[in-house]
């Protein structure tokens, strides 16, 4: 990796941008923590008793849903008011400049929507929309809260968050929507991710292998830092403007 001052390092992805006609962006955790959205890892991961992840799984729902469902309708209540940032802005403005671009995101709140985001694949689904258990139908609702036991007006069957949940396979299309996205582009800007979490953390290196420049925004180091092209450290909110 190159050793360049933050200025220099801003002014080469500023070019990058400006020539590149495929360009992917992967979001995680960080750009939203920026917006006041909480974490449900590690400490301070508790919501009464329980942790996240034994209650965001298959086996929880199934064997108490009211208990999910009231955990889930308590972080819609948290997420509902809080508003995207200026990294989040910045990001559906360079969208608008670029041929191609594709924003994956980990994050399931739904802030780049918010912020006008278009082309957006969602690893790990949207809170904001639910999942019939029976007929498998989508609808988003944004009803805060939500009845403790939500049904299907199509079937009548119980709906569950529309979340990846511990234990089960990412969506194959989006997944593989992704991963060609990767393949193929001049660019690819991570932001805001540790690069512990698979599948995601591995595409940054993908895009590398494939020829594209990679570049890391992120408030700390992370295990790919040093693969990476650039490495710009601090806040998204900071950075991303920028590069527009």
């Amino acid at each position: 990796m190159i050793e360049q001052s933050a200025e220099e390092k801003i002014r080469v992805v500023k070019e990058k941008l400006a020539q590149s006609k495929r360009v992917v962006v992967l979001t995680g955790a960080g750009i939203s923590a920026e917006s006041g959205v909480p974490t449900f890892r590690g400490e301070g991961g508790l919501w009464r008793q329980y942790r996240a992840t034994d209650l965001a799984t298959p086996e929880a729902f199934a064997r108490d849903p009211r208990l999910v469902w009231e955990f889930y309708n308590w972080r819609r209540e948290l997420l509902a008011p809080l508003k995207p940032n200026a990294a989040h802005f910045a990001l559906a403005e360079i969208e608008k400049k670029v041929p191609h671009f594709t924003l994956i995101t980990q994050n399931i709140d739904g802030l780049h929507h918010k912020a006008g985001s278009r082309n957006i694949l969602e690893l790990h689904g949207n809170i904001w929309w639910l999942r019939c258990t029976g007929c498998s139908g989508l609808v988003e609702d944004r009803t805060v809260p939500l009845p403790e036991l939500p049904l299907c007006k199509a079937c009548g069957s119980l709906l569950r968050p529309h979340v990846v949940w511990f234990g089960e396979m990412l969506d194959p299309k989006i997944l593989d929507q992704a991963y060609s996205t990767v393949q193929k582009c001049d660019l690819m800007m991570v932001i805001g991710t540790s690069g512990t979490v698979q599948p995601a953390a591995s595409m940054g290196m993908q895009a590398k292998n494939a020829g594209a420049m990679v570049v890391e925004i992120n408030l700390e180091p992370t295990p790919y830092t040093a693969a990476y092209h650039l490495s710009l450290i601090g806040k998204a909110g900071d950075i991303v403007p920028l590069l527009k």
